[in-house]
């Protein structure tokens, strides 16, 4: 067999069946050995972008990776900023990037760059295969670094003449790599900081905030009242009723400081220490009050479920009924469409089960705590905070769970950057309900100006931060792409288009006008 066909039975057979791609020339025999190989489900994507932004979506609900085909150095470019928000979220992704010919490479044709180079940033694990006999093995290593804990992008560079060699061999992928234990020190030490008296509070991400890891943390914070919170950013969230409540640290510094004022220990399971998004000038980079000690429990490596586990033990939690959140749905909104009468209609109509897809930037900042009470859902956001993410990870999401709705909340700059992936929802009619936020503006940045220090802006400042000259028409756009939709211009009508969007098996797209 050639080099491709042996990289993609090599990579079915390690449990790695869905491609996101935008090929071209220098892949077109990966793309014929789809054809001879069952078991690759092929997804079509405009722009590299929503490639590697659906690849980040899908390893965060499927836990494992997809692949993507992306075309040369230029390929892999357009789509590093959804490889840096999924190297921050601990995606596993397996990278496929096309290449010239080995020996084409001296001629140094117009697409011709350093590969390697650009992927190194955005990945942990690199590497160029050379020949097509060693395609498959390459292909394995590929798959193992990214299932390395705690998840990690691993780009391999499959050369044009590497494909079409004849040698092919397929290999098998070893067991998945585990995540390590915490240390008994680590356990220990933690239990002896929230015996002490003092307040504490653990900040969890990753596995930590699954529903299993939550109860265990519910019972540590019944047992000794340390608080419980998550970064501003995670990669998944299983949140509502029947679930342990966890408080997110805010993105707004003020805010954020108000939070974890007065604590004398902040207990990092999987998380980093609390930083603030930006420098602002005169103002702390850290979040953490002055004399607040950083003790790790668990590093993002390792096995938090287990360490939250070992520590209920250690602290004798293991009868403590954690406080669960209780199921309350507030009646949809009427009126004006505000931040808060969506986060209420949201509230009131998503589905138990749902994908919700967070790249609600500042109209969406509220919708999260209006959910809390809302039925068990997971809950998914920007972690790079690199803009242009929700409408492909919806799409990713949606591949990976295709019997459960996905509800992605939208800001209207951001959905600009990659508004190809409505055209990929159509044609693989996924289960997709998008709200846009459509403020016509970056609103963000008008608080940030502020924030800053900026003095005194005048109309060419303000003018980078309008989008109304002229205004988008998404619900035209959507419709142009394939996806209906429908114009919101009041609370009553985002009613109507959410509760129409959420009851159909395909896309569908709701501008709410603000």
């Amino acid at each position: 067999m050639n080099g491709a066909e042996s990289l993609v039975r090599t990579l079915v057979g390690a449990g790695v069946d869905t491609c996101f791609a935008n090929p071209g020339t220098s892949e077109m025999h990966f793309v014929a050995a789809l054809d001879s190989v069952p078991g690759m489900r092929c997804v079509l994507c405009l722009f590299e972008g929503v490639v590697t932004g659906a690849a980040d979506g899908y390893a965060r609900m499927a836990d494992k990776p997809a692949c993507t085909l992306l075309h040369l150095g230029p390929g892999l470019g357009n789509g590093v900023a959804n490889l840096h928000n999924a190297r921050r979220a601990f995606s596993p992704i397996v990278n496929v990037i096309g290449d010239h010919a080995t020996y084409h490479h001296q001629f140094d044709a117009p697409l011709t760059s350093d590969i390697e180079g650009l992927a190194q940033p955005v990945s942990r694990w690199v590497k160029t295969s050379q020949t097509a006999a060693v395609l498959g093995s390459d292909a394995v290593e590929a798959v193992t670094a990214a299932l390395t804990p705690p998840g990690q992008v691993a780009s391999l560079i499959l050369p044009a003449d590497a494909a079409w060699g004849s040698d092919g061999v397929v290999a098998e992928l070893p067991e998945r790599p585990e995540r390590p234990a915490v240390t008994d020190e680590a356990i220990q030490k933690t239990a002896e900081a929230l015996r002490s008296g003092k307040k504490a509070a653990l900040l969890l991400t990753g596995p930590a905030l699954r529903e299993d890891a939550l109860a265990s943390a519910g019972k540590i914070a019944g047992a000794t009242g340390a608080k419980l919170l998550c970064q501003t950013s995670n990669a998944r969230w299983q949140r509502g009723a029947g679930r342990v409540p966890v408080e997110r640290i805010p993105y707004p510094l003020d805010q954020a400081l108000a939070v974890l004022e007065g604590l004398d220990y902040v207990i990092l399971v999987g998380a980093k220490a609390p930083v603030a998004f930006f420098a602002y000038p005169g103002r702390p980079s850290r979040l953490t009050p002055e004399g607040c000690k950083i003790l790790t429990l668990a590093l993002p490596e390792e096995d938090s479920k287990q360490a939250l586990d070992d520590l209920v033990d250690e602290l004798d939690a293991g009868a403590v009924s954690p406080h669960v959140e209780e199921a309350l749905r507030p009646e949809p909104p009427t009126g004006i469409l505000t931040p808060e009468s969506i986060g209420q209609s949201v509230a009131a109509l998503m589905p138990e089960n749902v994908i919700v897809v967070d790249e609600g930037i500042s109209v969406g900042r509220g919708i999260n705590p209006a959910t809390r009470q809302a039925p068990p859902h997971d809950w998914l956001q920007l972690t790079g905070g690199s803009i242009g993410l929700g409408l492909p990870m919806a799409v990713g999401a949606a591949v990976a769970c295709p019997d459960r709705p996905v509800l992605s909340l939208q800001a209207d700059g951001s959905a600009l950057y990659t508004l190809q992936a409505l055209w990929t929802q159509a044609r693989e009619g996924l289960n997709i309900t998008t709200v846009i936020f459509a403020n016509r503006a970056y609103e963000s940045l008008r608080h940030e100006l502020t924030n800053v220090g900026a003095q005194n802006p005048g109309r060419t400042a303000l003018d980078m931060l309008q989008l109304d000259r002229p205004e988008i028409e998404w619900a035209k756009l959507a419709e142009s792409l394939g996806v209906p939709a429908t114009r919101a211009t009041d609370a009553e009508e985002l009613n109507r288009g959410l509760a129409m969007g959420l009851a159909q098996d395909g896309p569908y797209l709701v501008e709410a006008v603000i």
